[in-house]
């Protein structure tokens, strides 16, 4: 048995002819897929059509190759590009052999039953070998399902087949060393890869099916089968037993009011409705007549079983059921320890009690039964994932949390452009509703263009259409009602003057009567160098627009219009060279204008050395985008101390929206937007400022804000002092997904995929896209997993857009942006927005989360580890030659620490991967996680560890108690690899720390010198700015490495007290007394006053 599931069997030599039951499989055509391309609303433009494969039904064969068989994996694969359209993913006629869509006639998976019987009728699953060899098998599950099968195979039929006692374990995803050293393995889906891991020496059965649905259902199914090994099994009564089929009865004879033990049709379709609203009465009914026809019945009365599986197939999602199975050590149900398990291992959740899942089973659990037993099945456990607890927006952004105490400079501002307008620029009517829409959703800069109106009336309106104005006193009151309404934070009023003297006064009147001490007017002091913080202009209203000369003591004078509207002039006069328009302004409007007084932008050096603090420039967006592309980090540099406005170009007759992320990555703080116009650049920037409470403002990655930093806004790579993190997002499922709005096509039928949209600095913008799943819009399944490298993490959004991949006229569904920092890690479902914003009731996206490698951000780490990096391979930050002798000798002090820094940090990631691929885990998957399943071996059946947990010197060691097999051998010594490294990075940081961080105080020293020592050193123009810029470059990197090493310094010990406290709750403390446990638990306080001390000491 060993040897037929083994590594031994042999295929056929590359030279020889293959054997007739060991024929490898032919190599894919390699052919570039010329799909059309559609115009469609995504928000990143597709730089290429990247593939990927995973496993699929196989396609025509190729003509045999000596190595054929090292490409199967990879055949008739999706391509997972928004842009190309595969064929594969189009209507085809392949055969499916399980079917998870919700079309009636087809069964879909809600039981361990179900999934046995499918694994004993069988299906092909590929199997792969040790020397990368792969082969089409047929496996199935003996009768009295004591064994699993393969054929063909000229080996004895005793020997092709593994006994289900000698199981270990059963792996979902590449997870062992033969899918490791394989060749292919980058080609073969994660989601649809397996191991059967069996034997004392913990030998695997390798194998990848056709689709992750198939993979889940072996998964699930030879797991059940493990754990019920040594109890008998009554598959046809196993389902009639579960607390689910208990519940459901109750539900049946609390609505069967003559206790006959039938319901008329029309009472059981109400009856589920009311228990999934989400359900069509159609399909409801419809399923009742397929269970009917299958009972040769022709009646409209059901019966409590009917009922029963009715319920059982609508309402069970089997995404959802594979969950539970997996998470419940393979019962059909949770209890409060699987549940507390579930939240601290999968969904990042710390602090939790049993009480508290107690409390959580209680509330979502929907039998009596369960909320007293304190379990929940698979129908409360639904309604847990969907509930907001389970959103995928991490609640701790929903309040403010940022530091609101910085300049105003250092935030983004959420800002409107021509806020009074709801149509296009030209002919678009003014509308109060412009100002309420935009106050409601915490824009704090808003636009009045104001103009002489009427019976000595101020108005506001569009200059190009005066058809519609609305009265300047009645926006204004609308705007004192609402202007605090959604936040706190200053409210900046942007005003368009184009009004004579004496009304001009009269908007003074009008603003000072209805604002009151609202009105920020004090005098910017001098002495300062950055403008007051949003904390300290709280629930004040800041007025922007021109000023009159300081040293002049006039009551009115002649000053340059706007520089919007000066280029809509120059634009609708069709003469660019004529001189910027004058207008008069009177003292009292200009007094009015205190922290926000436009000037004109002439060019950055003149900016740097004349512009005061409290001055703004505006920009158009050509004008923007120009100095971007030119001059990338000196606007970053620029936008530190000064605010700066960018305005949509004026060709935007149609309202159309610029890209706010092309602007935010050069710091510009007021991009305004179109609000009236939907769409992805609005969906950007309504995701955006969701996070920090929605408060409308935005703190800057600190490597735009600190005064010494470099930073440039085109950076196609790593930002030096910022660690890139890895972001592992899995679509499992959509729910209820409606047709598309626009869509001219008859019927409902959709066939929808999912694009995953990263935008953020130019190095991570990209998409991906998944598989598109035909005519399924109720639940389709995905299951496809998509890794992202992002480099500056503090400024990633994440864009999830689901369309149509067969419509006419309209393809999208619906979409949710959501910054990376918001992410929650773990299973989670997504509410859909609309094209035009609005959350869509029940329409879900479900996903996986992962985010290894966190680092900074000012974010606790809910994930850790990246993949592993080899000393030789390894990428240090290196240090940059300023060509001033004094300061490159401090800065060459500095390399040994930031190596050894980096060395730490890295020694310590490898060894906790290699423990995670020993235990048989992803990167992903947490330290609890890993202490779980190797509880799982190193504890036995009679409940006695075969190693205890031993403090030494506070750090969680493992010692054998007897005799252990080689491969527990291996995986102890790992884990004693990882408590190393973890302890060296531990006792050493502090001292690496101060190196770097003296290296970078004794380089600040030179900070104010620097010109001065480049004139000395005869280094001026281009020679001098590189010098500057290379000292900047060093400065960050410095900051950036040292608070690195800090925040691995505070994760390893945070590592520590969670593998103690897992060891402490997987019982491998246990030796007899409690002396052990005691001393464990002082260990335990010792760390987190270790920890403490640390966090007030000098890191």
């Amino acid at each position: 048995m060993a040897e037929a599931a083994g590594g031994r069997e042999q295929p056929a030599p590359p030279d020889a002819a293959p054997r007739a039951d060991e024929e490898p499989e032919a190599a894919p055509h390699e052919a570039a897929a010329a799909g059309r391309r559609r115009e469609r609303r995504s928000g990143v433009p597709a730089v290429g059509a990247a593939e990927r494969f995973s496993g699929g039904s196989p396609g025509p064969a190729a003509a045999p190759e000596p190595d054929a068989g090292l490409l199967e994996a990879a055949r008739a694969a999706p391509r997972r590009s928004s842009i190309i359209k595969d064929p594969s993913n189009q209507k085809c006629g392949r055969k499916k052999t399980v079917s998870f869509s919700s079309m009636p006639s087809e069964k879909k998976i809600s039981s361990a039953s179900d999934c046995i019987s499918f694994m004993q009728a069988g299906c092909e699953l590929k199997k792969v070998r040790p020397n990368s060899r792969i082969y089409n098998r047929f496996f199935t599950l003996d009768p009295d399902l004591q064994a699993l099968r393969w054929e063909p195979s000229k080996k004895d039929l005793e020997k092709a087949k593994l006994d289900i006692s000698a199981i270990k374990e059963i792996r979902l995803g590449k997870n062992t060393e033969t899918f490791r050293n394989n060749g292919l393995a980058d080609q073969i889906s994660e989601d649809c890869a397996l191991s059967v891991i069996h034997g004392e020496n913990y030998e695997s059965l390798d194998l990848v099916a056709n689709s992750a649905d198939v993979a889940n259902i072996w998964v699930s199914g030879l797991r059940y089968l493990v754990s019920r090994s040594k109890q008998p099994l009554d598959l046809m009564e196993s389902s009639h037993n579960t607390p689910r089929f208990a519940w459901l009865k109750t539900v049946f004879e609390a609505a069967d009011v003559d206790g006959n033990g039938i319901m008329l049709e029309d009472t059981s379709v109400e009856l589920i409705k009311k228990l999934n609203p989400t359900l069509k009465e159609s399909k409801i009914r419809l399923k009742f007549k397929e269970i009917q026809k299958s009972k040769e019945k022709l009646t409209t009365r059901v019966t409590k079983e009917e009922f029963c599986e009715a319920f059982s197939e609508l309402c069970t999602r089997p995404e959802v059921y594979f969950l539970l199975v997996q998470i419940s050590k393979n019962k059909e149900y949770l209890d409060a320890n699987d549940l507390m398990l579930f939240l601290e291992a999968e969904q990042g959740v710390t602090h939790i009690t049993e009480e508290m899942c107690l409390d959580i089973i209680r509330r979502y659990e929907l039998s009596q039964e369960g909320r007293l037993k304190g379990f929940l099945a698979i129908d409360g456990f639904t309604q847990y994932l969907l509930s907001p607890e389970c959103d995928i927006f991490d609640p701790e952004h929903k309040k403010v949390v940022q530091d609101m105490t910085q300049p105003l400079s250092h935030y983004y501002i959420n800002s409107s452009h021509n806020t009074y307008l709801i149509e296009d620029q030209l002919r678009g009517p003014a509308d109060i509703n412009g100002y309420v829409r935009a106050l409601k959703m915490s824009c704090r800069s808003i636009e009045l263009d104001i103009c002489d109106g009427p019976d000595n009336e101020p108005i506001i309106c569009s200059r190009n259409n005066m058809t519609s104005p609305l009265s300047f006193r009645s926006v204004i009151e609308v705007i004192n009602k609402l202007a605090f309404f959604a936040s706190d934070y200053p409210l900046i009023l942007c005003l368009g003057n184009h009004c004579s003297v004496q009304q001009q006064k009269l908007v003074v009147q009008h603003m000072k009567r209805i604002f009151g001490n609202k009105l920020y007017t004090e005098t910017p002091l001098s002495s300062e160098a950055y403008l007051p913080s949003p904390e300290k202009l709280k629930m004040k209203i800041i007025v922007k627009g021109k000023k009159l000369p300081c040293d002049q003591d006039i009551l009115e004078g002649e000053v340059t219009d706007e520089d919007e509207e000066a280029e809509i002039s120059r634009r609708l006069s069709e003469d660019f060279s004529r001189e910027p328009k004058l207008i008069w302004l009177c003292k009292e409007l200009s007094d009015l204008v205190s922290l926000c007084k436009s000037v004109q932008y002439k060019d950055f050096e003149t900016s740097m050395k004349a512009q005061n603090y409290w001055e703004i420039c505006s920009f158009s967006e050509a004008e923007a985008s120009r100095i971007a592309n030119e001059y990338p980090e000196d606007f970053v540099n620029y936008n530190k101390k000064f605010l700066s406005r960018v305005y949509p170009s004026a060709m935007r007759i149609d309202s159309s929206n610029l890209n706010p992320q092309d602007f935010w990555n050069c710091g510009c703080q007021i991009v305004a937007m179109n609000y009236q116009t939907p769409g992805p650049m609005m969906d950007l920037h309504t995701g955006w400022f969701l996070q920090n409470g929605g408060c409308g403002y935005v703190l800057r990655p600190s490597v735009m804000r600190d005064e010494v930093s470099y930073f440039s806004a085109n950076t196609k790579g790593i930002v030096p002092g910022v660690s890139p993190q890895v972001l592992h997002v899995k679509i499992i499922s959509g729910q209820n997904f409606p047709k598309p709005k626009g869509a001219c096509a008859k019927g409902d039928v959709i066939d929808p995929y999912v694009c995953i949209e990263i935008h953020g600095i130019p190095a991570d913008c990209t998409e991906q896209r998944t598989k598109t799943v035909q005519q399924n819009s109720d639940n389709p399944i995905f299951d496809e997993s998509f890794e992202f490298q992002i480099n500056l993490p503090e400024l990633a959004m994440i864009r999830f857009v689901v369309l149509d991949d067969d419509y006419i006229g309209d393809e999208f569904i619906g979409q949710y942006t959501i910054p990376l920092e918001c992410l929650q890690p773990g299973y989670r479902h997504i509410p859909l927005r609309s094209f035009v914003g609005d959350i869509m009731e029940h329409v879900t996206l479900f996903v996986h989360i992962a985010i290894t490698n966190r680092s900074g951000g000012g974010k606790a780490q809910k994930r850790s580890l990246s993949v592993r990096i080899g000393k030789k391979a390894r990428e240090y930050t290196m240090l940059r030659n300023t060509g001033l002798k004094t300061i490159d000798d401090i800065f060459k002090l500095a390399v040994h620490p930031l190596r050894e820094a980096t060395d730490m940090r890295e020694n310590m990631q490898n060894a906790m991967v290699s423990v995670k691929e020993l235990c048989g885990l992803p990167p992903i998957a947490s330290l609890k996680q890993c202490i779980l399943t190797l509880s799982s071996r190193l504890v036995s059946s009679e409940n006695t560890p075969s190693v205890t947990l031993c403090m030494k010197d506070a750090f969680p060691y493992l010692e054998p108690l007897g005799t252990m097999p080689d491969v527990q051998k291996k995986v102890l010594a790992a884990y004693d690899l990882m408590i190393q490294e973890s302890r060296v990075l531990i006792e050493t940081a502090d001292i690496t720390h101060d190196k770097i961080v003296q290296c970078q105080k004794a380089g600040m020293e030179f900070h104010e010198e620097l010109h001065n020592l480049g004139t000395k050193e005869g280094l001026k123009g281009r020679k001098l700015s590189k010098a500057i810029e290379s000292f900047a470059w060093n400065i960050t990197v410095l900051k950036g490495q040292g608070d690195l090493l800090k925040n691995a310094k505070n994760e390893a010990l945070e590592n520590m007290k969670q593998i103690q406290l897992a060891c402490l709750s997987c019982g491998l403390s246990k030796t007899g007394s409690g002396h052990a446990d005691a001393k464990s638990k002082r260990c335990l306080e010792a760390i987190q006053e270790k920890d403490t001390g640390d966090e007030n000491g000098r890191l």
